[in-house]
């Protein structure tokens, strides 16, 4: 099977598709895209979440600064991880933290969601509707360098964990994600935030600058 091809089986004849390796299939393809292909798929998951996020922001509506913690002290992967669990656990929308821990190891098991720049998009490698009381975002940065395999062999310190309970939302989210990233030097700015509200508005501004023309503006109440 090549690369590109969606994860199938076949029992009896038939083409068989498991949700969960789509999932992951579809999420890895997403954080190897080239900037041109980012900024397609992109604009296309855009138009199919504009119910849902009307003013094409979505980062205000995901992440707060409670949900920043600048000074994790994990010293390797698997503690990077757990301390990510932990922090979204704080939240008080994940429903079963040691199910969320054993499904974003898998997905790492995978293929690591680590980025080239110092950051990594964790996130469980299959979709439950039920795993989270709505949908947000967590951001972690550890206050050491974290081996975790990214492609320019860098070590890494951000950690964003994306915590969708819809298919549509976690793939735009991670398009959003990495678009800001490649258009924005938010990353650079992340590593060197002094505390959460001032990494929140980092992050704002950088989405905001990565829509470009396309602003994202506040829907009118």
């Amino acid at each position: 099977m090549r690369e590109t091809d969606i994860p199938h089986a076949i029992r009896g004849g038939q083409v068989l598709f498991r949700r969960g390796e789509i999932d992951a299939w579809a999420s890895q393809r997403i954080l190897g895209l080239t900037p041109r292909r980012l900024h397609a798929y992109h604009e296309r998951t855009m138009q199919g979440t504009l119910e849902v996020f009307p003013g094409r922001a979505l980062i205000p509506d995901l992440l707060k600064p409670d949900y920043i913690d600048l000074e994790l002290r994990s010293k390797t992967r698997a503690s990077a991880i757990r301390d990510m669990i932990v922090l979204a656990n704080l939240t008080g929308r994940v429903f079963d933290p040691r199910e969320l821990l054993t499904s974003v190891e898998a997905r790492e098991s995978l293929c690591s969601t680590a980025l080239p720049g110092g950051f990594a998009l964790l996130h469980a490698r299959q979709l439950e509707a039920y795993r989270f009381e709505g949908s947000f975002i967590v951001l972690g940065r550890t206050i050491q360098d974290i081996p975790f395999s990214a492609t320019d062999g860098h070590p890494t310190r951000l950690f964003f964990l994306v915590c969708c309970q819809d298919e549509r939302i976690h793939l735009h989210t991670l398009a959003r994600l990495c678009l800001i990233a490649q258009k924005t030097d938010v990353i650079a700015q992340l590593q060197e935030s002094p505390n959460a509200d001032s990494a929140y508005e980092m992050i704002v501004a950088a989405e905001q600058a990565a829509l470009g023309d396309r602003r994202a503006v506040a829907p009118v109440s």
